[in-house]
């Protein structure tokens, strides 16, 4: 792959919202990551089954995501909030028992859930340890980054 290509990718990622770019072209592969200054790294993506099948090119127009809930009308706790712009997942495989419940104990670093951004899977992991209290995405539903996904106290 050329590098003029490759720095192409890089400033495609820094003027993106994305965490990981991942370009096959023939045999090589070129994969760029970032670490948002101040965080640690993100562990390794979970393996998610992913049907093979084409997405359509133009979809029809999607409706206005509903607002994120107020930060005055969360419970108290610590809010995780979304690392990324994606799908979120609160299994691994369809049908399987979600990561977490609410109620449940955590502990800091656990996995509450994936987020699926062009075809990667993303672990949320929890920040602090506690209990969910509150699960404020459900699974499938798109979300984007820093909206407010859990909060655990």
């Amino acid at each position: 792959m050329d590098l003029r290509k490759i720095k192409k990718l890089i400033d495609l990622l820094e003027e993106s919202n994305l965490a990981e770019l991942e370009i096959k072209e023939g045999e090589e592969v070129v994969r760029l990551s970032r670490v948002p200054k101040g965080s640690a790294p993100v562990a390794a993506p979970v393996t998610v089954p992913v049907s093979t099948g084409a997405a359509p090119v133009a979809a029809a127009p999607v409706a206005a995501a509903p607002e994120a809930p107020a930060a005055d009308a969360l419970p108290a706790g610590h809010v995780v909030k979304a690392p990324m712009v994606g799908t979120f997942y609160a299994s691994a495989t369809p049908g399987a028992s979600p990561f977490v419940k609410i109620g449940q104990q955590v502990k800091a670093g656990e996995t509450l859930g994936v987020i699926e951004a062009m075809k990667m899977f993303n672990q949320v992991e929890a920040e602090v340890a506690g209990t969910v209290q509150a699960i404020l995405v459900e699974n499938g539903q798109p979300v984007e980054f820093d909206e407010p996904m859990f909060v655990i106290a």
